[in-house]
């Protein structure tokens, strides 16, 4: 059987690993080495390690009643994954106090886990991180600057403070911080792609007009870019200008662990860039990510207590329209504020998707635990689809008297005990 040496292909392949000079092999554009005969057990040739290819991991949300030994074991996992570097939506702390030494308390604990990565971390701030000028002057003097870029491999990489300033829960990007953006963008306008992580998916909230983002958009149009942010704590993907933005779910912090329906899990996002294509995106989930022994490790990192909660029933029942089950409809329980006067102002407690067979259960700390005692109003919509891909609410099939929380004529009071509450709504 007719036999070739590797590299005697060099040029005609394009994947040879060597050239022979004066009996010596020297290595060219690959360190692969194998005899090429006329059949050969495999497909091809073409290593999938391009010297422009690179990995990258985003880890998401750690607060909000973080819980224990997640962020810290999502460390050992990444250190597994060895990707070039790792950085951060945001909210890596608690915070939302004043007090200096709970802050160095909180800062000394999360930077001893990203101190055991064996790569560089990149820090963007969230509303837990900079939720006040206390906890602003303390950022600055950990880590300096609130807003960043950095290029690797010819790729942009935007680091982008959502709370800027932090007044009060809604998203904001300042003018100082757009006007620096615009000029690295001007400056690095032919790279291959541009990387934007904020905490904030700023996109879906209202007051865009206001809220700086915008104003990116407009820099960012005309250019590869892909978006990552955090903050809900649960998984959504947009597309807005034809380009990609991912709303991530937790890593580590407050969620109800519905699964995959719901966007609630704990992930980090493995990010694969290639030259010519548009970046990979692989969620991970850290309960599948295992060592070579299949044991996770063991770590100190304590979660946060919940001090103020409260004992909950189950809730659970049916929901119709017209007869049939009102499948992929989302109910939502609403309780009343008790700071407005005119009772016209309602809090939103929790939600839950009607399955297929017009079934619902509701959540408020973990999976179909329930829900508190009282008075509840209940809103429930049908859209299709659930977001449109810019991020506005998709199309309500329901009547709208459903719909709106403060008008809905639909109540439900929760009792100690099991509570089953059916919804048969109609279109007349």
């Amino acid at each position: 059987m007719k036999r070739i040496a590797a590299g005697a292909l060099v040029v005609g392949l394009l994947v040879g690993a060597f050239a022979i000079s004066g009996g010596q092999k020297t290595p060219l554009k690959s360190d692969l080495q194998i005899d090429v005969e006329n059949r050969n057990p495999w497909t091809n040739l073409r290593l999938n390690d391009a010297v422009d290819n690179f990995h990258f991991v985003v880890v998401s949300d750690r607060t909000g009643g973080h819980r224990a030994r997640i962020f810290s074991q999502a460390v050992d996992q990444i250190n597994l994954l060895q990707p070039a570097f790792v950085i951060s939506v945001g909210d890596l702390i608690e915070g939302y106090t004043k007090d200096q030494a709970r802050l160095a308390k909180e800062w000394k604990e999360f930077q001893t886990y990203t101190s055991r990565l064996q790569m560089p971390f990149f820090y963007v701030p969230g509303n837990h991180d900079v939720a006040n000028p206390t906890q602003t002057d303390e950022w600055k003097r950990r880590f300096g600057r609130r807003y960043y870029h950095f290029i690797y491999k010819d790729v942009l990489f935007l680091a982008v403070n959502s709370d800027d300033p932090h007044e009060d829960k809604a998203a904001r990007i300042s003018k100082e911080q757009i006007a620096y953006f615009a000029a690295v963008l001007k400056a690095n306008a032919g790279v291959r792609w541009t990387f934007i992580c904020l905490h904030k998916p700023i996109w879906t909230e209202k007051g865009l007009d206001k809220n700086g983002w915008l104003e990116m958009e407009a820099l960012l149009n005309g250019r590869n870019y892909t978006v990552f942010a955090g903050h809900i704590h649960r998984y959504q993907k947009f597309v807005r200008q034809g380009m990609n933005y991912y709303q991530l779910a937790t890593t580590g912090g407050s969620s109800k662990l519905r699964g995959l329906r719901y966007g609630e899990f704990d992930q980090v996002a493995w990010v694969t860039v290639k030259k010519t294509e548009t970046p990979i995106i692989a969620n991970l989930m850290l309960d599948g990510i295992y060592n070579e022994s299949l044991k996770q490790s063991i770590t100190d990192e304590e979660g946060m207590p919940i001090y103020n909660r409260k004992p909950t029933h189950p809730v659970a029942g049916k929901v119709t329209f017209d007869g049939s089950p009102a499948a992929n409809a989302q109910i939502i329980f609403w309780r009343p504020d008790l700071t407005d006067k005119e009772g016209k102002k309602v809090i939103r407690v929790s939600d839950a998707w009607v399955e297929p067979d017009g079934s619902y259960s509701m959540s408020s700390y973990t999976a179909n635990d329930g829900l508190q005692e009282g008075e509840y109003r209940v809103s429930i919509t049908l859209r299709t689809p659930f977001f449109e891909p810019s991020g506005a609410p998709g199309k309500n099939l329901l009547p709208e008297r459903y719909a709106d929380q403060v008008t809905s004529e639909l109540r439900a009071t929760v009792k100690s005990g099991t509570n089953s509450f059916d919804f048969s709504l109609s279109s007349k």
